[in-house]
């Protein structure tokens, strides 16, 4: 049974209304005719190909994105009316948990995001937050393009990349209207059987002159859904809002700049420790109320090269948790804020055919607050500037080169007053050579400086000693290949990613330890007339301290993830209007049980299918049927918290559910 919501405290149904009217209203008018060729709607014979996202990265051949993972364009598509787990789905070595947004945590080669340069529109976004919730919880509907850098980033993907980078962009009036159009936009409308989910989104944009806007809104709500064995898990109900509003002004000469403001609000009940079922007797949920923003503005010029080709961006990202205390009223709502002020100037010296070098100065002002009703608020800050140089170049027609340094300052506070400050230099180095046309051997190698993290807010404690914390260092080292012909391509590498000192606090004490992930990913592509398939293999096994460790004893560092595989195909028939496709996620069974877990971690594999019709009568408008989870499984994703411990019931997936969606581009 769905829970009852306190009163004064009911979710916001009209903006879900006036979706549902927009989407009709637009179906019943007609739309523009539709393009095949637009980057949002279409499906066609390689539009699972990430090599197409690819080139449209500037740097997409340079030798630092060889570990580099895009999100393919179907992928995007497809993940619209999603999670950031469907929008990972299709690469094994970027592992999404946690059944519901709130707490869906992101793990790459078995390192926790946490790690990573995260930026969304070039802000910053590596917030760490409450350890039950995730601090990178993004609207896949929102996003243009995403790449993930895994392991050896560059010096200019931002201060403390220790494990790589992930890089987000969201969508522009070019993304959205048809061509020769000067307004226009998209709806979507989606029903999910497991959970009754109903989600709905509609943006539009306009462009005259020089000017353009983008606005977006999307609203998703429904019950708890059931598991694969028929348990309903209680706090699981959709009920989120995002929007996103951006302005843009270029110039004929190219000059751009642009002014953007995101957010996504979930405020519901939800299970009473957010990223798990239960531990040991089930409690009742608790409200979490949890807001994320993100402010971006940024200038460059798109048609600059030469010598002159700056870039200038300014953005605030936070995020908000409140959470009840039903068991301590004195402290009345726990209140998390995590905030990031940050900015960079950068400039692109164009070297012609031999490549480019890109320097700048990047800095950001971090905080992290705690309050209740009966606690005066505990924070923790961290100032930061850095300058970067990177060069990318191409000496000859086979060697490609990139290698970069950066030097970092790092000011922190502590919760009780204390002070430091922590400095270090970050270098990385990547190589490329292409033996043949379809054979070429890649590796990178990488030091970074990591600073001093700010902890999990929610156990911040004054009487905490900070006089042995260091800053971290991580060292990161890859070796792979990459193989194309015709319609086929292979790809692969062996990875190592140590972390020294990272700060590992628990309510008690302060600590620092040691951490580590190695393993190898394996990657496949194949195409044909109409059609194309997608396939990777990544396994990982995560130490701490030279031990293997528990989700637990890796929180916040990494999870033990082992051996997983996604498989995703799809075919559209010559002249036909449907397509046809799914796919396949799967784990190996985890056997290593790591010392303070009580069990191995079982495998599965979930099968999902799908049909889109493409309607020749309704232009614009596509239709997509799905069942995911065909079979039925119980299972909880692996990179999902607690599946080790006997005494904890994991966040398990949506058993089998239908699910409708309708696109409309008009």
């Amino acid at each position: 049974m769905t829970p009852t919501l306190v009163p004064g405290y009911n979710r916001p149904r009209a903006a879900f209304i006036t979706l549902l009217c927009t989407t009709a209203l637009s179906i019943a008018h007609g739309p523009a005719a539709y393009a095949q060729q637009s980057g949002e709607l279409h499906l066609g014979q390689l539009v699972l190909d990430p090599a197409f996202m690819r080139a449209q990265d500037t740097d997409g051949n340079a030798a630092d994105r060889g570990n580099s993972h895009y999100v393919a364009d179907a992928e995007l598509d497809r993940a619209r009316m999603g999670n950031l787990r469907d929008l990972f789905s299709g690469i094994a070595s970027v592992s999404v948990g946690g059944g519901i947004p709130v707490a869906q945590k992101i793990f790459v080669n078995g390192v926790d995001m946490l790690n990573l340069g995260v930026t969304l529109d070039g802000v910053s976004q590596n917030n760490r937050i409450f350890h039950h919730t995730s601090a990178n919880a993004f609207d896949p509907g929102l996003m243009k393009s995403v790449r993930v850098d895994a392991g050896a980033a560059a010096a200019d993907s931002g201060p403390h990349a220790m494990a790589g980078a992930v890089v987000m962009q969201t969508v522009d009036a070019a993304d959205i209207l048809l061509a020769g159009k000067s307004v226009g936009g998209n709806s979507r409308l989606s029903y999910a059987s497991n959970g009754r989910t109903t989600s709905g989104s509609v943006t539009l944009a306009a462009r005259h002159g020089g000017f353009e806007g983008v606005g977006y809104l999307k609203r998703a709500e429904g019950r708890e859904y059931r598991t694969g064995a028929g348990d309903t898990v209680a706090g699981s109900a959709a009920d989120m809002t995002s929007g996103l509003l951006k302005f843009a002004y270029e110039t004929p000469e190219g000059h751009r700049l642009e002014l953007s403001g995101l957010r996504m609000i979930d405020d519901a009940l939800r299970p009473f420790r957010a990223n798990m079922i239960g531990v040991g007797a089930p409690r009742e949920p608790r409200r979490y109320n949890t807001t994320r923003d993100t402010f971006s503005f940024s200038y460059e010029n798109t048609a600059a090269d030469g010598f002159w080709d700056p870039r200038i961006v300014l953005g605030r990202s936070r995020v908000r948790v409140g959470v009840d205390q039903p068991f301590s009223p004195a402290l009345g709502t726990s209140w998390g804020d995590s905030s990031t002020l940050s900015g960079k100037v950068e400039n692109r010296f164009h070297l012609g055919d031999l490549g480019s070098v890109t320097a700048g100065v990047d800095y950001y002002d971090r905080s992290s607050v705690y309050r209740d009703n009966a606690t005066a608020d505990l924070k923790e800050s961290a100032r930061n500037t850095g300058v970067y140089a990177q060069a990318r170049l191409d000496p000859t027609d086979a060697l490609s080169l990139s290698f970069g340094l950066r030097f970092d300052r790092q000011h922190f506070t502590g919760v009780n007053g204390w002070q430091n400050s922590f400095s270090g230099f970050s270098g990385n180095i990547s190589a490329a050579y292409a033996f043949t046309d379809a054979l070429s051997l890649r590796a990178g190698a990488s030091s970074v400086f990591g600073g001093l993290s700010l902890e999990d807010n929610f156990i911040f404690n004054p009487a905490w000693d900070y006089n042995g914390m260091r800053a971290a260092r991580s060292t990161n080292y890859t070796i792979g290949f990459d193989y194309e012909a015709d319609h086929l391509r292979l790809d692969g590498e062996l990875f190592l990613t140590r972390i020294n000192d990272a700060r590992v606090s628990v309510y008690a004490g302060n600590a620092i330890g040691d951490a580590q992930s190695r393993g190898f990913n394996l990657g496949l592509g194949y195409g044909w007339d109409g059609g194309y398939m997608r396939a990777s293999y990544s396994y990982s096994k995560v130490n701490v301290d030279g031990q293997a460790a528990s989700s637990y004893a890796a929180l916040d560092l990494g999870a033990p993830l082992g051996g997983i595989l996604a498989i995703e195909a799809q075919h559209q028939p010559l002249n036909s209007d449907f397509a046809f496709g799914g796919s396949v996620q799967a784990a190996q069974s985890y056997r290593t049980i790591a010392a303070g877990s009580d069990r191995a971690i079982p495998g599965y594999a979930v099968a999902n299918l799908f049909a889109e019709y493409h309607s020749p009568y309704v232009k614009g408008l596509v239709v997509r049927a799905e069942v995911n989870n065909l079979f039925d499984k119980l299972y909880a994703d692996r990179a999902t918290y607690g599946a080790d411990y006997n005494s904890v019931t994991p966040f398990y997936e949506p058993g089998r559910s239908f699910s409708l969606t309708t696109a409309l581009r008009f």
